[in-house]
């Protein structure tokens, strides 16, 4: 049977065995732990792991923040686009007066 191992139940305990582990594309450079190689041979990331996973919750917080500023970013753009609309609205009626205006003084 070749079954791998989960998170409560490894396959093997050794680091030496286990697979290295990969950063996401989410990632932002320079956070994750470069893989080098040792005069074992041991990928030194492996001895690592527990390291990257006490960074793993500032991560998230980091990625939890650059969310909610695009979502305020995106908040903003919205504002401003109802703005510029209400102005737009409010340049044309006086477009209007103005020119009902003019048309009343030419008329008389």
């Amino acid at each position: 049977m070749n079954a791998s191992g989960t998170i409560d139940r490894p396959l093997t305990h050794d680091p030496m065995k286990q697979a290295p582990m990969k950063p996401f594309a989410g990632e932002p450079l320079g956070s994750a732990i470069p893989e080098t190689t040792t005069e074992s041979g041991a990928i030194s990331s492996r001895q690592n792991r527990t390291r990257e996973m006490q960074l793993q919750p500032e991560a998230l917080a980091r990625a939890h923040m650059h969310e909610r500023m695009r979502e305020a970013d995106a908040d903003r753009q919205a504002v401003r686009l109802i703005a510029a609309r209400r102005m737009q609205r409010r340049a044309e009626r006086a477009s209007l007066r103005a020119r009902r205006a003019l048309a009343m003084a030419v008329m008389h």
